[in-house]
C-alpha cells in the first residue's frame, strides 16, 4: 500500500528541494565568476574542470525537478 504525502509533508520537501536548487545556483554563479577570473588573468587550465563541476551542478538540478514532478504528481 502507497501511501501519499500529506500536504505538509509535501510543503517541507518542496522547501527542502528549494534550498538545496539555491545553493547550487549560487555555487554555479561563484564558479561562473571564478572560471572567469582566472580565464581573464591567463590560466586556460580551469575551464574544463568548472564546466565539468558545472554540468554536475546542472543534472543534480535536473535531478531535483525530476523528483518534485514525482512527489507532487496526482494518483
Amino acid at each position: 500500500m502507497k501511501r501519499r504525502f500529506t500536504r505538509q509533508q509535501r510543503l517541507t520537501v518542496v522547501y527542502g528541494i528549494l534550498c538545496l536548487v539555491l545553493i547550487l545556483v549560487i555555487l554555479q554563479l561563484w564558479l561562473l565568476t571564478a572560471t572567469m577570473n582566472a580565464y581573464l588573468g591567463g590560466d586556460e587550465a580551469v575551464i574544463l574542470p568548472a564546466g565539468v563541476a558545472s554540468a554536475v551542478c546542472l543534472l543534480l538540478n535536473l535531478g531535483l525537478l525530476r523528483y518534485l514532478y514525482l512527489v507532487e504528481r496526482p494518483q
